[in-house]
């Protein structure tokens, strides 16, 4: 059965309210306007506003309501309408959230699950448009999820809600309006990374928006005789080292495709680990391909140049091969 991202985030989000009373979905807009990517439409007429409410302009706010309601009993799912703006909760996540389990001596947890939209390229500009997840895969105490394909933004959201700690779920905005036939939707694992595409050649490894990039790419490669593997990292904290690693001794080579911003990136971290796991198993440097460092343009073109795109991810895979 052919399902979009944006049904698969509302019916998991419609099924959660619907298995769990204790489940509830606060947020801008969430409500009424049926959430600014319309992943709760309807939801307001289902449950009632106990159960869906809309909250005032003021991330530090609701998100600390949802910290409260956490520890009193409720399983909130707390969407943040772009991930610019979580910035205005920082304190409320990493502060209280995160530290909370740890600073009670293990006394209280959170079961807490963030949900924002991440990313660019829907002319959004530079206060809507970036890629943040790095910053919050750098916290210890919660768990950093990025499902990138239609099962996992149905999947992961029942099992961020059945830990007992704090989730935070990016949600890419170019994903919402993909598609892909799906048998059944369930439960899907947080824990590790999955290969997308079996290759022998080269590890590309990706997550959230730019996984489709990177098949893309890979497609392309594969007709010029390079056999990428495409590992979706799907959860960026903890990082399944094992995965990542197990793949670049077999394929020897690796590049990592990320949206953030080069320095300070997940790529800059998976390459440290892939060098001091799997150093002697490469036969090439380790590349990466990730947004240019400037504020999001507006403008269409220039915001396109400024994004990881397949050409980029074909170049920086044949650079690894010298003349082959």
């Amino acid at each position: 059965m052919k399902t979009s991202y944006r049904t698969a985030v509302h019916d998991a989000l419609r099924d959660a309210l619907r298995d769990d009373p204790r489940v509830v979905l606060m947020g801008e807009d969430v409500g009424r306007y049926g959430g600014t990517y319309a992943a709760s439409k309807g939801l307001l007429e289902e449950f009632g506003p106990e159960r869906v409410r809309d909250t005032p302009l003021s991330e530090l706010g609701f998100v600390g309501i949802g910290i409260g309601a956490a520890l009193g009993g409720l399983r909130p799912v707390v969407e943040v309408m772009t991930v610019n703006f979580s910035l205005l909760a920082l304190d409320q996540i990493v502060n209280t959230a995160a530290a909370l389990r740890h600073m009670s001596g293990g006394q209280f947890s959170v079961p807490l699950v963030v949900r924002m939209a991440t990313g660019a390229g829907r002319q959004l500009a530079a206060q809507h448009s970036h890629s943040l997840e790095p910053w919050y895969a750098h916290i210890p105490g919660i768990k950093v999820v990025a499902p990138a394909t239609v099962a996992d933004a149905y999947g992961m959201l029942g099992a961020a809600l059945s830990d007992p700690d704090p989730v935070v779920i990016f949600e890419h905005v170019q994903l919402y309006n993909t598609s892909a036939d799906v048998d059944a939707l369930a439960c899907t694992d947080i824990s590790h990374a999955a290969i997308r595409r079996s290759g022998s050649d080269v590890t590309v490894i990706a997550y959230g928006g730019c996984l489709p990039k990177a098949l893309d790419a890979a497609n392309e490669l594969s007709i010029a005789g390079i056999d990428c593997e495409v590992v979706d990292l799907r959860v960026l904290r903890p990082l399944d080292d094992d995965t990542i690693v197990e793949s670049v001794r077999k394929t020897h080579r690796a590049v990592i495709v990320d949206e953030a911003w080069r320095s300070g990136s997940l790529a800059a971290e998976i390459s440290a680990r892939i060098v001091e796991k799997a150093f002697f198993d490469l036969d090439a440097p380790i590349a990466r391909v990730c947004s240019a460092e400037v504020p999001m343009p507006y403008a269409k073109h220039l915001e396109q140049s400024a994004l990881p795109q397949p050409d980029k991810i074909v170049a920086a895979v044949q650079s690894l091969f010298g003349d082959r």
